[in-house]
């Protein structure tokens, strides 16, 4: 072989490695944007119609979804049949939750009783999913053991129904507040920008969005990432979108970041004083295990110095005479648990039938900044007569 053919041949197969090293680097990395699989709605969404379902099947490409059941021990979600419903008649994959408020194990399983009869007066099917959703004050409070102790306590209840079981809550409380292994739990954890990781790929489900909006629907909505069948599973189901078109351009939009930082990642000065509206513990360092110097009652005035995001939580600190204490006000995304002392604010006296999105609707807020201004989520039950800030 001369030396011009030997060139050429060096040429080409260098451009063929080239090609395939460029071909097997782009595919490798890819960023994959989190999918839009399963949507979890309740009261605080209002009335749900099939059309309303049909359309975040065909153009969004939501697969299942799950239902508020219930709330504590005496709660019914008043949406909790229509949804079922309309979900079964959109051909969806349907499952429910409940909304613990359970501290003990008697607790837990007077819950899942309650919980387990109301799915199945709303027509939830034998072999859906009922969730557990531990976030509230009473979980909290406890220990790890005991939190477990609960879960599995609900769980084994739950099943005497006829329903499949699962632990919801947040990534920061997950095996720090209770223990959630591979291949079980639905974790929650927002980040500024969900492409690119799959933050909870060894669980169910991840819920990376509390914000996601949909064409026909109003308001924003939690959707997560179902990374096995689980949530799938034990149910006939005509899922199939219609237009992948706009479910790949609808998923690639709520991927976009949507997140402001509240504070830098590093301390910033920040002087406040604000009024507790919750009894809140203060700890000895910026973290949830670290640990408490006192629990702070509601309706102290604690003055603050410093701010600080970290470990998915926004922090101020207090200066006390032996050195300082440091306060959660929230998550990143600066949902007070509290109010600035000093501040007029206008009140909204909950009426029967009223709902957090029909009194947000009503006041032209997000139904999440009503429930976190009043220190509470959208999850949290409301009576007649109780008093919210508005303004």
């Amino acid at each position: 072989m001369n030396k011009h053919k030997l060139r050429a041949l060096i040429l080409m197969l260098g451009a063929i490695f080239m090609a395939f090293f460029m071909a097997f680097f782009m595919v490798n990395t890819t960023i994959h944007a989190a999918r839009m699989d399963m949507v979890d709605v309740s009261n605080n969404n209002g009335y749900m119609s099939t059309a309303e379902y049909v359309s975040m099947r065909n153009e969004f490409g939501v697969k299942a979804v799950t239902v508020k059941i219930s709330e504590g021990s005496t709660y019914k979600d008043p949406y909790a049949a229509s949804n079922i419903t309309n979900v079964q008649a959109a051909g969806m994959y349907i499952n429910g939750y409940h909304f613990s408020h359970y501290a003990t194990r008697a607790q837990a399983i007077a819950e899942a009783d309650f919980a387990g009869r109301t799915a199945k007066a709303a027509g939830l099917p034998v072999g859906a999913v009922l969730a557990t959703d531990v976030e509230a004050q009473e979980q909290n409070y406890q220990s790890k053991a005991t939190n477990d102790r609960n879960n599995a306590a609900f769980m084994k209840e739950i099943q005497k129904f006829g329903y499949r079981s699962d632990i919801y809550t947040s990534g920061s409380w997950a095996n720090t507040k209770m223990t959630i292994k591979g291949r079980t739990g639905w974790i929650a954890a927002y980040p500024y920008v969900a492409s690119g990781k799959n933050w909870y790929s060894n669980n169910h489900a991840w819920q990376w969005s509390s914000t996601a909006k949909f064409r026909i629907s109003y308001g924003g909505f939690d959707v997560s990432q179902l990374n096995d069948k689980y949530y799938t599973a034990g149910q006939k189901s005509t899922v199939k979108p219609t237009n992948k078109g706009a479910v790949k351009t609808n998923n690639k939009k709520a991927n976009k970041h949507t997140y402001k930082k509240s504070a830098s990642s590093k301390w910033i000065k920040e002087k406040k004083t604000y009024t507790l509206k919750t009894a809140v513990k203060l700890h000895t360092s910026t973290s949830t295990s670290s640990n408490t110097i006192a629990i702070l009652p509601a309706g102290i005035t604690v003055k603050t110095d410093q701010a600080i995001i970290k470990g998915g939580y926004r922090w101020v600190r207090q200066p006390r005479s032996n050195g300082y204490g440091y306060l959660v006000t929230g998550p990143t995304s600066n949902t007070l648990k509290y109010v600035k002392s000093g501040t007029a604010h206008t009140y909204y006296t909950v009426k029967s039938g009223d709902s957090w999105w029909t009194i947000a609707q009503r006041n032209g807020l997000n139904m999440t900044t009503l429930a976190s201004q009043n220190g509470k989520s959208i999850y949290t039950t409301i009576y007649p007569g109780q008093r919210l800030v508005v303004r």
